[in-house]
């Protein structure tokens, strides 16, 4: 089965998911304060200015004989002009209307001041139509030296200042917006930064894993340092325990190869004595079994797959090779050998794995073939793919599970221990990989192996 892809995002890009996030919502937190900050700042501006109106009128504002007169000219050009915007109120301390601006005649705004000391007063009031208006409302006492009590009130209507408002509302955004793009561009380029140290981790994973390396080197942040130590241990310790493994496997083998060799004497001159033919043969081939156990379990032991190291083993050359040797052995049967595969492919096993998997199906297609025989390969987006095809006699479909046990064959013509497949089949499945037997489009046999990507 073909393991699932993973499809989880990288730590960079969780980073930066994450990053962007934090941002963005900040900057959208950060909006309504921004946004008060500059109403507030507006509505101060428009205060300075109505209070600037009202002190020109309170300038040009006079008490003759406990009355209030105020000139005909003011010095503000607006208030005498009918069409104008700025409004201007004097109310007297019982709340009475005493003077009003010519601009103000067609007005009619519900505002009505109280004169109880609180110095002055900036808020807002709407006319009849609806239509908001501005006020600031300041109380005076005295006026040119007289005692006075009046309420000096300028308005403004809000619709003037929203063009303004609406144009800093629109900086903005373009600010926020502005804001964005430069804070995650910076934050990109932060991480970037950041986890180059991972990237170069992972560069050196790369290469152990490629056997371009030995071990991870100490050129990285002190937050990393333990991790790649810890590996470092951990591979000294993987290759100290397979060279064990190794140099135990061969004495094993040479320790039994003795004695096996005695007992096939014991055998041979066994069968020479008159009978003693049942029991030689027998002997003999409970050695042959011992010897083919033995073989088949070094076989399997060698060629298992590296816990922390991956290979990656051009295929041309070993396919080559094997063409090569098998060639001179079938010297006498001519063989056409269709070759499919792009010529730098790698295969993910290790050498020995590669040169045991298709030596053995290659000499398996050589002595059943009739003449023909292709070798595929490629890699897609799941799986590396190797194919062996031959026009053979093929291997039926009911004995296909059964070939791939050790010890079995369907050909009894040639010599054979029937371990082969079980071999390749072992050496496969060591690499977490599939072997599949189908029919060739050739007429004979198609041995499909098929390898993870990683």
């Amino acid at each position: 089965m073909t393991p699932p892809r993973n499809k989880n995002f990288s730590l960079r890009a969780r980073l930066m998911l994450g990053a962007t996030v934090m941002v963005f919502v900040f900057l959208l937190g950060l909006y309504p304060a921004l946004q008060q900050i500059f109403t507030r700042a507006l509505e101060q501006a428009v205060e300075q200015r109505l209070a600037a109106d009202a002190s020109a009128l309170v300038s040009a504002a006079r008490v003759v004989d406990g009355r209030l007169h105020m000139p005909d000219k003011l010095p503000d050009e607006e208030f005498p002009v009918l069409p104008a915007r700025q409004l201007g109120f004097i109310y007297d301390s019982q709340g009475q209307l005493v003077w009003r601006s010519r601009s103000a005649a067609n007005h009619k705004v519900d505002y009505q001041p109280r004169y109880d000391g609180r110095g002055h007063v900036f808020t807002r009031a709407w006319d009849q139509q609806g239509q908001a208006f501005f006020v600031y409302d300041v109380e005076i006492d005295l006026l040119r030296g007289s005692s006075a009590a009046y309420s000096i009130i300028t308005m403004q209507p809000v619709r003037d200042y929203r063009p303004m408002y609406k144009s800093l509302k629109r900086q903005l955004y373009v600010w926020l917006a502005g804001s964005l793009v430069f804070l995650v561009g910076f934050l990109w380029l932060g991480l970037v930064w950041g986890t180059r140290s991972l990237r170069y981790l992972g560069r050196e994973l790369d290469e152990v894993e490629n056997g371009q390396r030995k071990a991870l080197s100490d050129e990285h942040p002190n937050e990393l340092l333990r991790l790649t130590r810890s590996l470092n241990r951990l591979l000294n310790s993987e290759r100290r325990q397979s060279q064990k493994y190794m140099h135990s496997l061969d004495d094993l083998a040479h320790s039994l190869k003795t004695p096996l060799a005695v007992l096939q004497g014991v055998g041979e001159v066994l069968a020479q004595q008159p009978g003693n033919t049942e029991q030689a043969r027998t002997l003999q081939t409970q050695v042959g079994r011992m010897s083919q156990q033995i073989g088949y379990q070094l076989q399997r032991a060698s060629l298992r797959k590296s816990g922390l190291l991956r290979h990656r083993v051009r295929l041309e050359p070993v396919v080559q090779t094997l063409l090569d040797a098998l060639n001179k052995v079938y010297h006498d049967k001519y063989i056409k050998v269709e070759q499919l595969y792009p010529a730098d492919l790698r295969m993910p096993v290790e050498q020995g794995a590669l040169y045991e998997m298709l030596g053995n199906l290659l000499e398996n297609a050589y002595r059943l073939c009739l003449g023909h025989i292709r070798i595929s390969a490629g890699k897609t987006a799941d799986h590396y793919e190797l194919v062996i095809e031959d026009d053979g006699p093929g291997v039926p479909a009911c004995q296909r599970e059964r070939i791939l046990q050790r010890g079995a064959r369907l050909d009894t013509q040639n010599p054979g221990q029937g371990i082969g497949t079980a071999v390749v089949k072992d050496i496969i499945e060591s690499y977490d990989g599939q072997l599949q037997i189908e029919d060739s489009t050739l007429g004979g046999a198609s041995f499909r192996i098929l390898l993870p990507l990683n």
